[in-house]
């Protein structure tokens, strides 16, 4: 008989576990390796372009460029992470990402090159989250594949931090081309670490199953998951959520600047949020149960902005801090959303209904920073903070609620 313990034991052991799977830990290497190679790509092209031509909008643009063409790969190319082996997918997507970023690094690459070998990189950028994310579901467990994502999320947010300093510090100790070559010599050995470390996956859709062209078959999927109510409600619940909540690290300068701090509080104010997501990410994936983390989607999504109505009250640097670590935490309402998403897709569709949820977080989390910036144009910054957590409990108590539903 199994005792009422033995779900929370487990729950406590989930992280070891999933770590204990061998083809688990090699995604999860790789997966570091890759963002801090194309962090410090993307950091030191950014400061190149400002370098060179002195304009913040080109840097900026330089910046946006590996994020605003995920809509075009996730759109016409995502019907192949299921048709093409993934092993082979990831590994071609990651070695080309490299090349560009070689591309990039030749001495005297005009600034138009640059910028369209990133978005290049944009491009094929979804291919790979993708595939990574319906591998990781392959290499799993269902009950494993919420504690795989956090685990990833996990790293992506301290690879990213890292990564922006280690960009910062090889674009002041070097010059911009063996910087480049250092982030794609990082991106290769993310790529051949995926190649040796994990076995030959066949495609999940035959041929036979896919008799159209990838381009036509990928907006049919994309039509097919905008049509189900289902989906609908976890996409809403993936995208929205965290869009709203960049509000305040949209902000973090003039939020800075309005309590007389400089850089080192607006450094403080950007790691706030990421913080509290890795602490609330772990809590919830060791203390909770698989069916508590489905249960705990309202209350931790509703963690996550009602801290931020207490930027109404303009509060002091030290409490602002603790509100920003705070709603952090609750983006480990995330887990159960993963554990909901992972049992609504087939198999065979897998890989391109989470190429299109990554794809479509990357693009509205880069439109929530530009309609934040937008609206603190004519709002202060704390009333545009406090607009969008309350937009953001709207979504969380409408399709929160129905998502716990059969």
């Amino acid at each position: 008989m199994t005792s009422p313990t033995e779900p929370r034991a487990a729950a406590r052991t989930g992280y070891l576990r999933v770590l204990a799977v061998p083809e688990f830990r090699v995604l999860f290497l790789a997966e570091v390796l890759a963002i801090l190679g194309q962090v410090a790509a993307q950091m030191t092209l950014s400061l190149t372009v400002y370098t060179r031509t002195g304009s913040p909008l080109l840097s900026a643009l330089a910046f946006a460029m590996g994020f605003l063409p995920h809509l075009l790969g996730a759109t016409l190319l995502s019907a192949l992470t299921d048709r093409v082996p993934a092993r082979g997918l990831m590994v071609l997507t990651q070695g080309a990402t490299a090349l560009l970023v070689v591309g990039m690094a030749v001495p005297g690459t005009p600034i138009a090159v640059m910028l369209l070998l990133m978005f290049a990189m944009g491009a094929i950028a979804p291919l790979y989250q993708g595939t990574k994310a319906a591998t990781v579901a392959d290499v799993l467990p269902p009950e494993g594949f919420a504690l795989g994502r956090s685990l990833l999320r996990m790293a992506a947010q301290l690879a990213q931090i890292c990564g922006f300093a280690f960009g910062g510090v090889l674009f002041a100790v070097l010059s911009p081309t063996p910087a480049l070559l250092a982030g794609a010599g990082l991106l290769l050995a993310s790529c051949l670490l995926l190649r040796l470390g994990l076995p030959a996956f066949g495609p999940r859709r035959s041929p036979e199953a896919a008799p159209s062209s990838p381009v036509a078959d990928s907006l049919r999927g994309v039509r097919e998951v905008l049509r189900s109510p289902r989906l609908r409600v976890l996409l809403a619940l993936t995208w929205f959520p965290p869009v709203l909540g960049v509000a305040a690290e949209a902000l973090a300068a003039p939020l800075a600047d309005a309590l007389g701090g400089g850089p080192a509080l607006v450094a403080m104010l950007l790691s706030a949020t990421p913080v509290g997501m890795i602490a609330g990410t772990f809590l919830a994936g060791t203390l909770l149960t698989d069916a508590q983390r489905v249960r705990a989607i309202v209350p931790l999504g509703l963690l996550a902005f009602l801290p931020l109505l207490g930027l109404g009250l303009h509060p002091g640097p030290v409490v602002l801090l603790a509100l920003l670590v705070l709603s952090g935490a609750g983006y480990g309402y995330a887990l159960g959303v993963d554990r909901l998403l992972v049992a609504a897709v087939p198999e065979h569709e897998r890989g391109q209904v989470m190429t299109l949820v990554t794809a479509g977080l990357m693009i509205f989390q880069g439109a929530g920073f530009a309609l934040a910036g937008a609206l603190a144009e004519f709002l202060s910054p704390n009333t545009v903070v406090v607009l969008a957590a309350l937009a953001g409990i709207a979504v969380v108590l409408a399709a929160g609620t129905r998502a716990g539903r059969p």
